[in-house]
């Protein structure tokens, strides 16, 4: 995973054949009037038609609505990204996180990729810290640093990851390649949290799940999830001091 400069947070996946970009960016909007104290987190998924020939024409456009829609649900509880750390200024000011995704290949597994690669983007972002001043009583005015060490950062300690399953048969599948996933009649898709909470579960396919092998996937999801959110945090802090450690080489 790489991070690219000119974003206020950003990933650059390859798993196996897969291959994402994800960035993020801040910008202080006013908040909605149903939340007047909550930021706002919006996703946006581009399947590249070079990504796979499946995606020549429009083909990938339903399928990067889908993960936007599946990413917002993940993402939509207070539980799991608390919207009022974004807020500046109740009604008034806020930051918006527009998080856009690029798929460039796909060589299976997508939906599990792009959200190992969200959570790594939220996890690099960086965002100003805003001063808030007023002078006698009038409007507040808002500062922003130019300091780049002076800024504040995303919590995604409870942040999730999908885990996709794909049945097989009678059995299911995880990580599975797009050999498998062409065999597959049908593929469930779990939002996981490091602490095994389930946000959201989204059925993907024309086959169906019993009753008994849902809660049996669903199980085996959470399983699965819990160690690739501990993987990928250890991974992600271990590169950022590996950074902090390159930063302090030169000169003076």
């Amino acid at each position: 995973m790489r991070a690219c400069s000119h974003a206020s947070g950003s990933c650059h996946l390859r798993l196996a054949n897969t291959d994402i970009l994800v960035g993020i960016k801040a910008e202080l909007e006013t908040p909605l009037p149903q939340n007047p104290d909550r930021g706002r987190i919006e996703f946006f998924v581009d399947c590249s038609a070079n990504a796979t020939p499946a995606f020549e024409g429009r083909g990938g456009e339903s399928l990067a609505a889908d993960i936007s829609r599946l990413l917002a649900r993940s993402y939509e509880s207070p539980e799991v990204f608390d919207l009022t750390d974004l807020c500046i200024l109740a009604g008034k000011t806020c930051w918006i996180l527009y998080v856009d995704v690029l798929v460039l290949e796909v060589g299976g597994n997508l939906y599990d990729a792009v959200s190992l690669a969200v959570k790594a983007a939220l996890f690099s972002t960086k965002m100003p810290v805003v001063s808030v001043t007023s002078v006698d009583g009038g409007e507040p005015e808002l500062e922003l640093s130019d300091d780049p060490h002076n800024h504040t950062r995303i919590n995604v300690d409870r942040a999730p990851i999908l885990v996709s399953l794909s049945r097989i048969g009678n059995h299911c599948v995880v990580d599975s390649t797009p050999e498998e996933e062409t065999c597959s009649s049908a593929a469930l898709v779990v939002a996981v949290t490091p602490k095994g909470r389930v946000t959201t579960v989204k059925k993907i396919g024309g086959g169906s799940f019993q009753p008994s092998s849902i809660a049996a996937a669903t199980a085996q999801a959470i399983s699965v999830g819990v160690t690739v959110n501990a993987a990928l945090v250890s991974k992600l802090k271990q590169e950022e001091a590996m950074g902090r450690k390159r930063e302090k080489v030169g000169f003076m």
